[in-house]
Formats: C-alpha cells, structure tokens, sequence
C-alpha cells in the first residue's frame, strides 16, 4: 500500500521548523529531506526515521525499531500519535540532521 499524498503533506507541514524539508517520491514511497540530506522514509504511511546515536537519546525509552520495507536496515519508526506534536518531532529532525554526514556531490553524467 503506498503512502497517500495527504500523509506526505501533514508531515510536511509538522516538520516546517526544523528547516528546509521536502520530500521526493522514490519506488511509490517517499524520502523526507531537510537540509539535503535524506532524514526519513515514508513507507505505507508511516515514518521512519534515519537511525542515529544522537536521535536514539532524544527518543529515549520510546525507541521503536523496524525496517521501512522488507529487506531494509532497521529504522526508528515514529508512532503516528506522536507526529502531533510539531515542536518534537521538528526538534528530533533538527538533531538527526546534524548527526548525519553531508551528502556527497553527485558526478556529472557521461553524455
């Protein structure tokens, strides 16, 4: 079951504080970004978020881990009672993103 658009847009409108964030549809699913970097996947309307030592203590006690999709490294998949709560869930992007390495450029295309 693919993610509906109008979870992509709730999400979206949540995460706005934690800076520049989009999400870019891949497979049927969606991968949220902000600052460039990809933070999260949104598979069958849920929300997994890149796991990180920093995002692990935000979280606390309330880690959940499970892979996005089948044949996926575990993520930290954030309830959806949770995603209310814009100022949290902006602040535990805000601190996966920075825990996350740059992107590297992409080369250019042989033509």
């Amino acid at each position: 079951m693919a993610s509906q658009q109008s979870t992509i847009d709730y999400l979206l409108e949540q995460l706005a504080s934690a800076g520049p964030v989009s999400a870019h549809k891949m497979f049927g699913e969606y991968g949220v970004y902000c600052d460039g970097k990809i933070v999260a996947l949104v598979c069958d309307d849920q929300f997994f978020l890149k796991p990180t030592p920093e995002g692990r203590a935000f979280l606390a006690d309330a880690v959940d881990e499970q892979p996005a999709y089948s044949g996926a490294k575990p993520s930290f998949r954030i309830a959806g009672e949770r995603w209310d709560d814009a100022e949290w869930m902006a602040e535990l992007v805000r601190v996966t993103t920075a825990a996350l390495p740059v992107p590297k450029p992409k080369g250019k295309k042989k033509g």
